[in-house]
């Protein structure tokens, strides 16, 4: 029979050697999560660097808007705004109505403000899929997460947890004002 403090030693060594795993464990996420932080600051760098590349209202804008009608004024606006080729997604703003977007992007947005109507949360790409009546499939699940992935670079959506995905601050959903 074993003694008691040969027992309790053993449990010991057993609880130092678990500390000691635990330990490395943390310096090891330790290390990697200052390099994803670090990864996610130049990222973060990055997209407010496009973001005022890309913002509409530069300085040379303001000018001649400021000088022209009202008429005209929205009649620049709308053209600038328009969605073309190469961007179909234009950064959200209060004066741009959701019709600028696609009709993939509209029904996007239109999902997401139903569900934000009834109360709901946010919606997840399958559940999009399914209220599209599309099969949920992993091709177009990601298809779809790519669109509303844009809508969130552009301030349509927001995307509160991973993956899920509501209206943006300020965005009314299709023919609620926006």
């Amino acid at each position: 029979m074993p003694s008691v403090v040969g027992l309790l030693e053993q449990h010991e060594l057993v609880a130092r050697r678990r500390v000691d795993g635990l330990r490395e464990e943390a310096d090891r996420i330790q290390a990697e999560l200052a390099a994803a932080e670090e990864e996610w600051q130049e990222w973060v760098i990055a997209r407010r660097r496009v973001d005022t590349v890309l913002a509409p209202d530069s300085a040379a804008d303001a000018g001649p808007r400021a000088a022209a009608g009202p008429r005209e004024a929205d009649r620049q606006l709308a053209s600038r705004d328009a969605a073309n080729p190469k961007s179909q997604v234009p950064v959200w703003r209060e004066e741009v109505a959701s019709s600028v977007l696609s009709v993939d992007y509209q029904r996007i947005l239109q999902a997401v403000a139903d569900r934000v109507r009834l109360g709901q949360g946010p919606l997840t790409c399958q559940e999009m899929a399914a209220v599209f009546g599309m099969d949920v499939v992993l091709a177009r699940v990601e298809a779809l997460r790519s669109k509303a992935k844009r809508l969130v670079a552009r301030g349509w959506l927001a995307e509160p947890a991973p993956g899920r995905f509501t209206l943006g601050p300020g965005v009314a959903g299709p023919g609620d004002g926006s």
